[in-house]
């Protein structure tokens, strides 16, 4: 059954804790299987996020990693399994998520993003998320879902603290490069891989990054564009900052006349 076609019995079962909600419904819940999202990153962010995603009933998935599963990968990669180590990454994640959900539809994109591709990429989707691990990837996935006026989900993480933002400049928000308009400096930001982080984190700002996409598509309560959550898991707290346009942003500020 295509992504945009009639629910089938078995899958107004499965997403019946979705139709009972007022703020998604049948209405909404037609929208999630219509909808197309892109996950850039098939890692520990994007591990919960692309298995949320596929659970709640996104119509067309999206996945482009160009990295291979690898032991040190299953502390906090949820998606990838044992059995998975030494394959693709986009290939590992796609196969969880057929069998976790069978009835939605998962586009492997086994490549590095780069330059006009990434552009061409994220305007076949209606929404990206973005879970890379370098800052890179994050400013070029900005730029591209500024130059096609598509809304992005941007997380972070490291040892036990994270943040998620929407940014949607297209939309009266800022972009990724208002709120960061500089790459922090050399050691202020380590990786992962030098800095640490505990296993469950990427699993609560991963599922934080599918729910602001299915509050998105649906249009239920509020989502965190103009709004900076930062996540601190050693002490338990969570605060949430305004964030704002820039005028002068290099990257949507040229841009005031784009369709909202």
């Amino acid at each position: 059954m295509t992504s945009g076609g009639a629910f089938s019995p078995e899958e107004l079962e499965r997403y019946a804790r979705h139709i009972v909600l007022r703020e998604v419904g049948g209405v909404g819940q037609k929208r999630l299987k219509q909808a197309r999202a892109l996950v850039v990153g098939a890692g520990g962010l994007g591990s919960p996020a692309l298995l949320y995603l596929a659970a709640a009933g996104i119509g067309t998935i999206g996945v482009v990693d160009d990295d291979h599963v690898s032991n040190s990968n299953l502390q906090r990669q949820i998606i990838h399994t044992q059995d998975s180590i030494g394959s693709p990454k986009v290939q590992s994640a796609r196969r969880a998520m057929m069998a976790l959900n069978p009835h939605v539809t998962v586009e492997a994109h086994e490549e590095r993003l780069s330059g006009a591709r990434a552009a061409e990429l994220i305007g076949a989707y209606d929404l990206v998320l973005d879970g890379s691990d370098n800052f890179d990837t994050r400013y070029l996935v900005n730029e591209a879902a500024v130059a096609v006026g598509k809304p992005l989900i941007s997380a972070a993480i490291t040892q036990w603290e994270g943040q998620i933002g929407l940014f949607d400049p297209a939309r009266g928000g800022p972009c990724y490069a208002c709120v960061f308009p500089e790459r922090p400096a050399d050691g202020l930001a380590p990786a992962c891989a030098e800095a640490g982080v505990i296993a469950p984190l990427p699993g609560v700002l991963g599922a934080m990054m599918a729910l602001e996409a299915v509050k998105y598509v649906t249009g239920a309560g509020a989502v965190l564009r103009g709004a900076l959550m930062l996540y601190d898991g050693l002490w338990a707290e969570t605060r949430t900052i305004r964030v704002e346009r820039r005028a002068d942003c290099p990257v949507c500020g040229p841009h005031e006349a784009r369709a909202r």
